[in-house]
C-alpha cells in the first residue's frame, strides 16, 4: 500500500478568509483527494496557531488529528504535522536573495519556542507566510536549535523570484545558500514547474531526496502534487525516509509544463519563449525591451552538467505524472474549472470511487468508462502519458489537455 502526503500548505488566515480555510476544510479535502497526512501550514500565525491548539490533539509520533467530536461531525480523519513556510529576504554577495523554505517541527512546545524566536526578529502576524530579513543559513540554525528533530526543506527550488536556485534571486548551489549548515538539508521540493527528471540533469542535487507538494493556498488545491511513502507516514518516519530513502517511494507530479514558470516570457507582452529563443534574444523582451522572466527550464539547463539521463540517481523514487481531476472534467465538459457543473460531477465521482488519487491512478479503466466513456478514455491516456502540453510562463499556468478539440 502507498501513502500520500502533502507537506506544503498555507492557511492564508484572515478574518475574511478563515471560514473558507479551516482545519476541518483541510481534512475534508484531504479525504476527497486520498491523502493520508498533510501539514498544518502557517503555525507561526497567532490566530492560526490558536486554532491548531484548539482543534488538534496529539496522535502518534509527532502527528496530530482533529478532536474526535470534530472528526465525527465532518466524517473525515487525516493526520497533520506542524509546518510553516518562511520567506527570507536579505543581501548576500552583493545580490538580494529571496528564498522560501518549509520548516517542520515535531510538537507544540517546539513550535512555541520557534515562534517566540522569530517574533523577536520580525513580524509573524501578517497573513500569509512570514517575511524576515534573515539569512537562510541563520533560519536553518534557529530551526535546528529549536529541537533536534526540526528540519527545513527548501521550497519550490527553481521558481524565479523566491527560491534557493531561482534565476532572479537564488544561488547556484544549496551549499552557497546554507553555508556550513548545508549538510542538514537532505530534501528539496521540486515545485510545480519542474519534475524529478529535470532535476536529475544537475548532478550536485543527486544527494537530496526530491519531494513534491501542492503549495496549496486553498483546500481544493491539495494534492496537485504529493510525496509518496511505502510505509504509513508520521513525523519521524517521514524525516527518516527523506534522509535515508527507507520508506520513500516517489512523488506525484504536475506535468512541469503546466507550472506557471516553466518557460520564459513576459505575460504583459504576451511573449512566450523556449530557452533557445530566449538566448537568441539575449534575454530581452522584443516588445518592451526589458529583461524577460527566465523560467525554470532555462535555469535548470543553465546549471545542468548532464545532457542525457541514463540512470536516475540512487536517491530517486518513482514519478507519477498526473492532471488534477477538476481540470480533466473541465476539459471534457467544456465548463470552467470552478463551475457548479464541474463541482457536482467531481463530488459524484468521489462518492462513487472514493478519492481523486484513486480515480487518477488505480480504479480500473473499465469501471470509469461505465460512468463516462470520455473520462475513461482521458484517464487511460493520462496513465500512458499521452497528453498535449502548452507550457506556462511568467506567472501564467500552462495547460495539459487529453483530447484534441474535435474529439469532444
Amino acid at each position: 500500500m502507498l501513502y500520500y502526503t502533502d507537506l506544503h500548505i498555507h492557511s492564508k488566515y484572515s478574518r475574511a478568509t478563515s471560514k473558507n480555510c479551516t482545519l476541518e476544510e483541510l481534512a475534508i479535502w484531504a479525504k476527497k483527494k486520498g491523502l493520508n497526512l498533510i501539514s498544518t501550514g502557517d503555525f507561526t500565525h497567532p490566530a492560526w496557531f490558536d486554532e491548531i491548539k484548539e482543534k488538534l490533539i496529539p496522535a502518534d509520533n509527532g502527528t496530530f488529528r482533529l478532536k474526535p467530536e470534530i472528526e465525527k461531525t465532518i466524517n473525515a480523519s487525516v493526520k497533520f504535522i506542524l509546518s510553516v513556510e518562511i520567506s527570507t529576504i536579505y543581501k548576500k554577495w552583493e545580490k538580494t536573495r529571496k528564498v522560501h523554505q518549509i520548516v517542520f517541527v515535531p510538537d507544540i512546545q517546539t513550535a512555541e519556542k520557534f515562534r517566540t524566536k522569530l517574533a523577536s526578529i520580525g513580524n509573524i502576524k501578517s497573513d500569509g507566510r512570514p517575511i524576515l530579513g534573515l539569512d537562510s543559513r541563520n533560519l536553518l540554525e534557529i530551526t535546528l536549535e529549536s529541537n533536534e528533530h526540526s528540519y527545513i526543506i527548501p521550497a519550490h527550488i527553481w521558481t524565479p523570484w523566491f527560491s534557493v536556485l531561482g534565476s532572479k534571486s537564488g544561488f547556484d548551489s544549496i551549499e552557497e545558500c546554507y553555508d556550513d549548515l548545508s549538510e542538514h538539508i537532505f530534501a528539496l521540493e521540486t515545485g510545480l514547474s519542474s519534475d524529478p527528471e529535470m532535476n536529475w540533469h544537475v548532478s550536485k542535487l543527486d544527494k537530496f531526496r526530491l519531494v513534491s507538494n501542492s503549495d496549496a493556498h486553498s483546500p481544493s488545491k491539495l494534492a496537485r502534487e504529493a510525496t509518496v511513502f511505502s510505509r504509513e507516514p508520521d513525523y519521524f518516519s517521514i524525516k527518516h525516509a527523506l534522509k535515508t530513502g527507507d520508506g520513500y517511494d516517489g512523488t506525484v507530479e504536475f506535468f512541469p509544463e503546466e507550472g506557471k514558470y516553466h518557460e520564459d516570457g513576459h505575460r504583459k507582452c504576451s511573449i512566450h519563449l523556449t530557452p533557445e529563443e530566449t538566448k537568441k534574444l539575449n534575454g530581452i523582451c522584443p516588445v518592451c525591451g526589458k529583461p524577460l522572466t527566465i523560467g525554470v527550464l532555462y535555469r535548470v539547463n543553465e546549471l545542468s552538467d548532464r545532457d542525457k539521463i541514463i540512470t536516475p540517481p540512487e536517491t530517486s523514487g518513482k514519478v507519477y505524472s498526473l492532471v488534477p481531476l477538476q481540470e480533466i472534467l473541465s476539459e471534457i465538459m467544456q465548463k470552467g474549472i470552478t463551475s457548479k457543473s464541474v463541482a457536482r460531477e467531481y463530488e459524484n465521482l468521489i462518492n462513487t470511487f472514493g478519492s481523486e488519487l484513486a480515480i487518477l491512478q488505480s480504479i480500473p479503466i473499465d469501471e470509469i468508462t461505465k460512468h463516462s466513456t470520455l473520462l475513461g478514455e482521458g484517464i487511460s491516456r493520462l496513465r500512458q502519458g499521452k497528453v498535449i502540453k502548452q507550457a506556462g510562463y511568467d506567472g501564467e499556468y500552462g495547460r495539459i489537455k487529453l483530447f484534441e478539440t474535435n474529439e469532444y
